[in-house]
């Protein structure tokens, strides 16, 4: 038996009379959520700059430790967006609600468009997938128990929160949410959508060639580790040391003009070999240095997931020789097993998925989409999936009106059953550009190769 919120019987808690929301939209589909145990009503905060002008502000921090902020618009649509952060955060847990804030502000054409926004920090730090989506899936209670009862919810992931938004999706579903779907439908933007034991593979692929060419990460003088485990446990590295070495081998922090021959003949190969953009080399040494470490010390157990074996490099002056030379590594089979249940994902998704990304994205390559799709055929949700991509080259955010098009046409597949194509998306973009300002660049036709052709394939337990 559904029970259903008749707009008449609307009662908010205190924080929800402060925002002076309502009730709207067709009742039948309001259902009432089952009641969050032990979760405190969030109190008023200050909204970031982005936002302030049309929205109040909540935050507060969950029974688990995640911190959260809340953005609900004075002209609310009835529909409520619960993001997924990307990242991941390391250093530990949260201690605030910044992190959230910072989200909220990025994310502020959400609010603009007159959704309500809802993101959580996380409790944990680090690469935890199936911690963040309950952390994500308990934002949803509480704002369904202290704030409004919206008509829609759309779980929307970007970078690794559409992994974390995706294995929500898996895993919060209305067989085992009391039989009410939790979410009515999913947006993955510029997602890392291939699992964790194959997202990452290149970037042990970049250690071990950065350290062929460089030697210095470890250098000669230090204690020697298997690179598959990013760092020592005890290791005190930080950022900075890092960005020292790759300067000393690289000059990274140097323009290509300033660099040497040799240091531009290593950049070269990285770039060609790794399929990599010069200006991204840094942060994925970054990620496949301390991240690494994070998975390998405190999610499996001390050993590493990843391994190179059978990799077959390509793109160098000489890759026989390159082949011959680079480090090899072998996955932990017990490591491999416990990462991919915590980060690959099943293709199981109950709700329309939309997906964005663009083509030339140097964080989340392209051809990871092409390795979810194939998940979520496997998976039977094949029919439930559209893909677009936009002629962009960045990764953390591509434009106002691109995101304003997904949801306009995510919310017409829910509401009517009315199923967007790369067609309708691109060109519903425009009407939103006198708003929103100009960034349509949707590549309807496009189609995301298969992440072999980028990253190659290797021996897994």
């Amino acid at each position: 038996m559904r029970l259903v919120l008749r707009p008449l019987e609307c009662v908010f808690t205190a924080a929800a009379v402060l925002l002076s929301t309502g009730c709207g939209g067709d009742d039948d589909d309001v259902v009432v959520a089952p009641p969050v145990a032990a979760e405190a009503a969030p109190t008023a905060a200050t909204c970031p700059a982005e936002v302030a002008a049309v929205a109040r502000c909540l935050s507060g921090k969950d029974s688990a430790g995640a911190y959260y902020f809340i953005a609900m618009p004075t002209t609310w649509n009835n529909t409520l967006v619960l993001h997924a952060h990307g990242g991941p955060e390391l250093g530990g847990a949260p201690t605030s609600a910044d992190r959230s804030a910072e989200d909220l502000a990025r994310w502020a054409v959400m609010v603009k468009a007159g959704y309500a926004w809802a993101g959580s920090t996380f409790r944990q730090g680090g690469v935890e997938v199936r911690a963040a989506a309950a952390d994500t899936e308990r934002l949803r209670g509480i704002f369904r128990s202290h704030v409004a009862q919206p008509r829609r919810t759309i779980l929307h992931g970007q970078s690794w929160g559409a992994n974390v938004a995706a294995k929500a999706a898996e895993t919060y579903t209305a067989a085992t949410s009391g039989g009410v779907a939790p979410y009515d439908a999913v947006l993955l933007t510029s997602g890392v959508l291939g699992g964790g034991t194959r997202s990452y593979d290149f970037r042990l692929d970049l250690r071990v060639l950065y350290q062929h060419l460089c030697n210095n990460h470890p250098r000669p003088s230090e204690p020697q580790y298997p690179l598959a485990i990013g760092l020592p446990k005890d290791s005190t590295m930080t950022s900075a040391d890092l960005a020292a070495r790759t300067a000393e081998c690289l000059a990274l922090d140097k323009p290509a003009a300033q660099r040497t021959a040799e240091q531009q003949q290593k950049v070269q190969t990285i770039v060609d070999v790794i399929k990599i953009p010069a200006s991204s080399i840094q942060s994925h040494l970054n990620w496949g240095t301390f991240h690494f470490k994070d998975i390998t010390h405190l999610r499996t157990g001390g050993a590493s997931p990843f391994g190179n074996v059978g990799a077959v490099y390509a793109g160098s002056a000489d890759d026989a020789a390159l082949n011959a030379a680079v480090l090899r590594f072998t996955a932990d089979p017990a490591a491999y097993r416990k990462f991919a249940e915590d980060t690959d994902l099943t293709g199981k998704i109950p709700v329309p998925v939309l997906t964005l990304k663009a083509v030339n994205d140097p964080t989340a390559f392209v051809e990871l989409d092409a390795t979810f799709k194939t998940t979520m055929a496997a998976g039977g949700s094949a029919d439930r999936l559209v893909q677009t991509f936009a002629d962009f080259a960045t990764h953390s955010y591509l434009s106002d009106p691109t995101y304003v098009a997904l949801m306009d046409r995510l919310m017409a597949w829910v509401d009517q059953g009315t199923k967007p194509t790369p067609d309708t998306v691109a060109a519903k973009c425009p009407e939103f550009e006198a708003a929103f300002g100009a960034g349509c660049k949707f590549l309807p036709a496009y189609q995301a190769p298969a992440l072999a052709t980028r990253v190659p394939e290797r021996t897994r337990p």
